[in-house]
């Protein structure tokens, strides 16, 4: 025993095994302690991963994995964030994601919060979309002194898109609902891909030969920066530029800009867009019409009060109250005319009329069903068009669409 503590050396042993005690944290308490040390380490980070398990809930927040060889780390996108319409956001995809590293203390896991997102490799991308813009801004390729007027009625359109595409759905939809008589050729081309900037290039300036066309549309439906490359690229913007069939770029969604929305003489938010800009409602036509007619007979009317008003004035001069002949012939002039302008009226009538018929009889005939019922098909390889022997190719399967159903060989 200790003589001056009172104590024997157990009793020394357990003060000292008391204070040495580890501290015992609640489950809540540690992860309240974790998510603030890793959340204030990490407020701002930017990893690469692959997207795997991506799910949108009906919340409208958006859930996936981030993924590489060796780890993966969970990943929330908010609704509130416009990362959340990313085209990005793909299983399979490999991305840059930006934003804080975040505790989930109910689920015990820790996650990364993504405010922006975008595919690996659109940085570079995006570096070279600002270098060509800024050199053919330079050589004056963007000048609005160089746009040309699209004509106020047009009667045939040149389309450059994607067969199969949503474009040349969309903009078939608005052309039959407006303006039903207008005549749409379409040039069939890859709009993605490599080689899709040379292929639209070589249908401008075969659009150009051709020139039996009032305006062209160049487009395709949205996509990526990578998907839309074809008309960020330099050849597709030349051609553009040197056409001299007035042009108008209808590439993507509204929030899309490419290149040759710069260098076209007009740019469409849509496809869809694009549609509305080169037909007329019909009921806009009509309208255009009666005005047309009104105005017509305001200036026949004119013209008559006009001489009448002279006739008036000559009759009362001292020289001419004498003749009255003259004064006969005068009016026998003013009836001519008369009858003349209402002529002239009548005949611009008819012509409009027999010229909207004519239209809508050629809308007619031109409909590729009838042409199918004439003892014509069409030749298709893969989905695409088969328009020259040159394009046709004896290893792939072909598929021939009659007038009464299809026939594969």
């Amino acid at each position: 025993m200790d003589l001056f503590s009172g104590q024997n050396e157990n009793s020394s042993d357990l003060v000292q095994q008391q204070e040495k005690k580890p501290v015992v944290y609640s489950i809540t308490e540690i992860t309240r302690l974790i998510k603030t040390n890793l959340e204030d380490s990490f407020p701002a980070i930017t990893v690469s991963g692959e997207i795997s398990n991506l799910t949108r809930a009906s919340s409208g927040h958006v859930y996936f994995t981030l993924k590489d060889a060796g780890a993966q780390i969970k990943a929330v996108i908010w609704k509130s964030s416009s990362a959340s319409q990313s085209d990005a956001l793909k299983d399979g995809k490999k991305v840059i994601a930006r934003g804080n590293i975040a505790v989930y203390e109910k689920g015990g896991y820790y996650q990364i919060t993504v405010q922006k997102i975008q595919q690996e490799g659109v940085g570079a991308l995006q570096e070279a979309f600002e270098k060509l813009k800024q050199k053919l801004y330079a050589e004056g390729l963007f000048d609005t002194s160089h746009k040309k007027s699209i004509p106020k009625y047009i009667q045939r359109v040149g389309i450059i898109t994607s067969p199969t595409g949503a474009a040349i759905r969309d903009i078939l939809s608005v052309a039959r609902r407006r303006m039903p008589w207008i005549e749409l050729i379409l040039y069939p081309v890859k709009v993605q891909g490599e080689g899709a900037a040379e292929e639209i290039a070589h249908a401008i300036r075969e659009f150009e030969k051709y020139g039996a066309v009032d305006v062209l549309i160049v487009g395709r439906g949205g996509g990526s920066l990578e998907d839309l490359w074809a008309f960020n690229e330099e050849a597709t913007a030349r051609a553009i530029y040197a056409c001299s069939i007035p042009t108008i770029s209808a590439v993507g969604h509204e929030i899309d800009i490419s290149i040759s929305d710069y260098v076209a003489d007009y740019r469409a938010a849509t496809p869809s867009a694009a549609a509305e800009m080169v037909t007329v409602d019909q009921e806009d036509m009509r309208s255009y019409i009666v005005n047309l007619q009104y105005t017509l007979s305001q200036n026949v009317k004119k013209r008559i009060s006009d001489y009448q008003k002279q006739l008036h004035n000559l009759k009362n001069r001292y020289a001419f109250r004498q003749p009255e002949n003259l004064v006969g012939q005068y009016r026998q002039q003013v009836d001519d005319f008369e009858k003349t302008m209402m002529r002239v009226l009548r005949h611009k009538l008819i012509v409009s009329g027999q010229t909207i018929t004519a239209l809508a009889r050629q809308l007619q005939t031109l409909n590729p069903k009838n042409t199918l019922q004439r003892g014509y098909a069409i030749v298709r390889q893969k989905d695409q068009i088969v328009m020259r022997v040159s394009k046709w190719d004896d290893t792939k399967p072909t598929e021939l669409e009659f007038f009464d159903g299809k026939k594969n060989i």
